[in-house]
C-alpha cells in the first residue's frame, strides 16, 4: 500500500513538472507576438521601409518554418548527451536569444535592410525548433494515461493538448495587450531587449532540466537520420495520416487570405484607430483561451471530423458577414464599425486556427511510436506553405476584383468568392477520420 501510494505521488510529481515546463514554453510562444507588434512600428519608423518591402521581409523571415520536418527528424533520431528533445528546445531558446537582444544592441543608424532580415531568420529559426520539440513532447506524452486515468480506458491526449493551447494563448493575449500598450511609451529596441531577457531565461532554465526528470518516453530506437526519414516516409504512406493532413493544409491554402485587403479597408477608410485594433487582436486571443478551456471540458470527446468541419463552416458564415459589414448594413442596424472590427473581425482573425487543436489531438492519435515530432513538424510545415499559399491567393483576388489601397469597391465580391472556397473543403471532409475508424485501426494494431 505505502509503495503503491508512493509510486502513485511520484507519478502526480512528474506529471506537474512536465506541465510546468511545457506551460513555461508554449506561454513564450504565444509571447512572439509581443516583439513582433513592435518589428512592424521598427520597420516603418526605424529603417523608413515601403509597404511592398516590408511584406517581402515578413514572408521571408518565415521560411525557416517550413523547414520543420528537418527539425523533426533530427529531434527523433539525433540525441545529445542522451537526449532528444530539450538538447533542441535549448539552442532553439538561444537562437531567438541572440536574435531579439543583437537586434535591441544595434544602433538603428546601422542597421540595415540585410541585417534585420538575417536576424529575424535567426529568431524564426530557434522559433521552429523550439515549437518542432515541444509539439513532439505533447504528441508522445499525451498516449500516456494519466494517473487518474490509468484504471480507465480515457487518455490525456486531449488534456495535454488543451492545456499547451491555454498556455500559449495567455501570452498571446498578455503579449498583445503589452505591446499594444507598450509602442507609444518604450522604443521598439527596449522591447527587443525585455523578451530577448526572457529567452535567455528561458534557455538557463531548460538547460538545467533533464529529461529522466520529466519522464519523457524514447524512442524504440536510436535511429539515424536516413532511418528516422524513412519510419517518417512509412507514416506518411499510413492513408488516415497523409490524407488528413493534406485536406487540413488544402482546407487553408484554398482560401485567398483578403487580411491585408482588410488592414487598409479598416484603416485607411473607415479610420479604424490602432489602439482598437489592438484591442480586437486581445479579444481574439482570449476567444483562443476559452476555446480551449471548452475543448477541453465539453468537446473533446466528439469526433474531430465533426468539430473541424463545423469550424470551416463558422468561417465561411463569418466571411459572409464581413460581406454586409463592407456593404454598411450592420451600420444602418445601429452597430458600430468600431465594434464589429473589435468583436466579429478580431474573432475571425484567430478561428483559423481553432482547427488546429482538435488536430493535434487527432494526429497524437494517429502517429506511430517514435516519429512524433517528425509527423508533427511535418504538419507544422505544410500548414505554413498553405498559409503562404492563400497569401498569395489573396493578392490575386485582390487584383481580379479590382480592390486597391483606395478602392474597395470590388472588396464585397472578393469576400464573397473568399467564403466559396472557404465552403469546398467540407465536400472532402471525409479524409478526415472518424472515431468509428480510429477504433477499427486500434484493434486492427
Amino acid at each position: 500500500m505505502v509503495s503503491s501510494q508512493s509510486l502513485s505521488s511520484s507519478d502526480s510529481h512528474i506529471g506537474t513538472m512536465r506541465r510546468v515546463f511545457l506551460g513555461i514554453g508554449y506561454f513564450v510562444q504565444g509571447l512572439r507576438c509581443f516583439p513582433w507588434m513592435a518589428v512592424n512600428f521598427f520597420l516603418k519608423d526605424g529603417l523608413y521601409l515601403e509597404p511592398s518591402t516590408l511584406q517581402i521581409l515578413q514572408n521571408s523571415s518565415n521560411l525557416p518554418m517550413v523547414a520543420k520536418p528537418f527539425y523533426g527528424i533530427l529531434s527523433d533520431s539525433l540525441y545529445i548527451f542522451h537526449q532528444h528533445r530539450i538538447p533542441y528546445i535549448a539552442l532553439g531558446a538561444f537562437l531567438q536569444a541572440v536574435s531579439w537582444l543583437a537586434i535591441a544592441f544595434i544602433s538603428p543608424s546601422s542597421i540595415s535592410f540585410l541585417t534585420i532580415t538575417l536576424y529575424l531568420l535567426l529568431g524564426n529559426l530557434g522559433a521552429s525548433i523550439v515549437e518542432v520539440a515541444n509539439d513532439a513532447i505533447v504528441a508522445e506524452t499525451g498516449k500516456q494515461p494519466t494517473p487518474s486515468s490509468k484504471n480507465s480506458q480515457s487518455s490525456s491526449s486531449g488534456e495535454l493538448q488543451s492545456y499547451v493551447w491555454m498556455a500559449s494563448s495567455i501570452g498571446g493575449v498578455l503579449g498583445n495587450l503589452v505591446g499594444g500598450l507598450s509602442i507609444d511609451r518604450l522604443s521598439a529596441q527596449t522591447i527587443f531587449l525585455v523578451f530577448g531577457i526572457l529567452l535567455t531565461i528561458q534557455f538557463f532554465i531548460t538547460i538545467f532540466i533533464r529529461e529522466s526528470s520529466l519522464d519523457l518516453p524514447k524512442s524504440p530506437a536510436n535511429l539515424g537520420i536516413r532511418k528516422q526519414l524513412s519510419e517518417l516516409v512509412v507514416a506518411l504512406r499510413k492513408p488516415e495520416i497523409s490524407q488528413s493532413i493534406a485536406w487540413f493544409a488544402a482546407s487553408y491554402a484554398i482560401i485567398p487570405a483578403l487580411t491585408g485587403t482588410m488592414f487598409f479597408y479598416q484603416t485607411r477608410y473607415l479610420k479604424i484607430e490602432s489602439s482598437l485594433l489592438g484591442i480586437s487582436k486581445v479579444f481574439g486571443q482570449t476567444t483562443m483561451l476559452l476555446w480551449g478551456v471548452v475543448y477541453n471540458r465539453h468537446l473533446k470527446s466528439i469526433p474531430p471530423r465533426k468539430i473541424i468541419s463545423a469550424i470551416q463552416a463558422t468561417m465561411a458564415f463569418l466571411m459572409i458577414s464581413d460581406v454586409l459589414f463592407v456593404k454598411g448594413m450592420y451600420q444602418k442596424m445601429g452597430i458600430p464599425d468600431s465594434l464589429y472590427v473589435m468583436v466579429i473581425s478580431g474573432f475571425l482573425e484567430v478561428l483559423y486556427f481553432f482547427k488546429i487543436l482538435p488536430f493535434s489531438v487527432l494526429m497524437s492519435k494517429l502517429c506511430p511510436a517514435g516519429c512524433e515530432g517528425s509527423v508533427m513538424a511535418f504538419l507544422m510545415s505544410a500548414v505554413a506553405l498553405a498559409f503562404i499559399v492563400s497569401g498569395y491567393l489573396g493578392v490575386a483576388l485582390a487584383a481580379y476584383v479590382g480592390v486597391t489601397g483606395d478602392d474597395f469597391s470590388g472588396l464585397p465580391l472578393g469576400l464573397l468568392i473568399q467564403a466559396g472556397f472557404t465552403v469546398l473543403p467540407l465536400y472532402w471532409s471525409s479524409c478526415i477520420p472518424d472515431d468509428a475508424s480510429l477504433n477499427t485501426k486500434k484493434k486492427e494494431n
